[in-house]
């Protein structure tokens, strides 16, 4: 379930491309370790029948794919996409949801993160944008701090890239003098 990299244009390259932090996993990986664990001491520790831990073992595979399976993959199908245009967010299973900021449009990027959050290397990036919907949170990113720096940088080269300067007024000079 990777990113598709058919949604890219034909000069745009990926810089940096993130799930959101491992910390979203955790919670679920405890539920398992605690189902099987549950499944185990009750096989090994009371006299039920066979049949009473095949249907326990049943539930216990069923809370699993629920608890761990589902969750896991809800976090393979999340993408923080930054590329040297845009920055992409894809999610969902079933049904998908994204939204595209294009570097042009970036006005501010901040991150916070808490003590917790910084222990995990973790946080929320804040991007605000020129347009309708304004302002988007990337929570439980990865690298916060270095995704923003990344992030800045690629908005400061787009902005470089879209500005006419004093050797493109030169340029331009010349050309129309030649005609």
């Amino acid at each position: 379930m990777g990113f598709p990299e058919s949604v890219l244009t034909k000069d745009e390259q990926v810089v940096l491309h993130l799930h959101p932090h491992w910390k979203a996993l955790f919670l679920p990986v405890v539920w398992a370790v605690l189902a099987v664990a549950a499944v185990t001491v009750a096989a090994i520790f009371t006299g039920w029948s066979a049949l009473v831990l095949l249907i326990l073992a049943g539930v216990a595979v069923v809370v699993m794919l629920v608890v761990t399976v589902w969750p896991w993959i809800k976090w393979k199908t999340t993408h923080y996409v930054f590329t040297n245009e845009r920055v992409i967010m894809r999610s969902g299973v079933f049904s998908r949801s994204g939204r595209d900021i294009p570097l042009g449009r970036i006005n501010d990027v901040s991150f916070s993160h808490s003590l917790f959050e910084r222990m995990l290397g973790c946080g929320t990036l804040t991007i605000e944008s020129a347009g309708e919907r304004g302002q988007v949170q990337l929570t439980d990113l990865p690298h916060v701090e270095k995704t923003q720096s990344v992030l800045y940088e690629l908005v400061d080269a787009d902005r470089q890239k879209h500005t006419f300067g004093d050797d493109d007024r030169e340029a331009l000079v010349h050309e129309i003098k030649k005609d």
